[in-house]
């Protein structure tokens, strides 16, 4: 398993390599670590560029401290990218490295939130093929994740994602939480028996399992109440949520609640693509 990691020699480059460090340490996955330069282009903010070979020295210089920060027990490598949009570059990246994953952090406007969707991380939401890893700013954590959440509701995919968080919870010998967000009026004992059905008819597929989960009914005024009202096992939690019902297939798309639910999110977020398969979970 390969993760692609979208550093920059800033904040938001390291905590994504923090948490790409995280996640490997359960995966025994190896880090692409990936650094984009913009192409040389008129309509760019500054134009004529610098020269390419002062980029080009300073760009290295920030992969190797990149790859100073990655400890002995990570396989890592370092590449240098350019392209008008760091997003499509990021893409092309896990294309050819066959990655299983993206790793982004958090953009760096925002006095309060925890998590700030930039152009680059907005791109990748909409046309990635791979799941996608948002990072909350001020990430530290390079320690094997602890628990593993799924956000589990009732609309068409729910199904796929809950085999793939079993999936990504067994092989990883992690604890699983299975959360249904509801409003304050929700009917909080039909949405529990609903998701006790997914769990029992998925896990009739595999009677040699050895995950329990625990199922969670959360409820709140608003959702960004409901996720900020949850216990999270910080730093060591990431939760798995699905793409929208409006992503085509293999395809990421971050519906509306999933954007509210990272307003409020103090852990990593991984969204998988519509029709992701089990094999490729992260």
């Amino acid at each position: 398993m390969r993760y692609v990691v979208c550093y920059s020699a800033n904040a938001r480059g390291r905590e994504a390599l923090n948490l790409a460090i995280a996640l490997a340490r359960r995966q025994d996955a190896e880090l692409e670590i990936v650094l984009v330069l913009p192409a040389a282009s008129p309509y760019g903010a500054v134009y004529p560029p610098a020269p390419d070979s002062i980029l080009q020295e300073q760009a290295e210089q920030w992969l190797r401290e990149a790859d100073e920060l990655v400890p002995q027990d990570i396989a890592a490598r370092t590449h240098l990218r350019h392209g008008e949009s760091e997003a499509e570059a990021l893409i092309a990246a896990a294309a050819e490295f066959d990655a299983g994953l993206l790793v982004i952090g958090a953009a760096n406007q925002g006095l309060f939130r925890r998590f700030t969707v930039g152009s680059t991380a907005s791109s990748l939401l909409h046309a990635a093929r791979v799941p996608v890893a948002l990072v909350p700013r001020g990430y530290q954590n390079q320690q094997p994740i602890t628990r593993l959440s799924c956000g589990i509701g009732d609309r068409a995919g729910a199904d796929e994602v809950l085999e793939l968080a079993l999936d990504s919870a067994e092989r990883r010998g992690l604890p699983l939480r299975l959360i249904s967000l509801l409003p304050l009026d929700g009917l909080e004992l039909a949405a529990r028996e609903s998701l006790q059905l997914k769990l029992r008819l998925a896990l009739a597929k595999r009677p040699a399992s050895a995950v329990n989960p625990e199922i969670v009914v959360a409820q709140g005024g608003s959702i960004e109440q409901t996720v900020d009202a949850l216990p999270w096992e910080e730093p060591g939690e990431i939760l798995l949520i699905g793409s929208s019902r409006l992503a085509a297939s293999r395809a990421l798309f971050l519906g509306s609640t999933a954007h509210r639910i990272l307003r409020a999110l103090p852990v990593p977020m991984i969204v998988l693509p519509r029709g992701h398969q089990s094999r490729n979970t992260p």
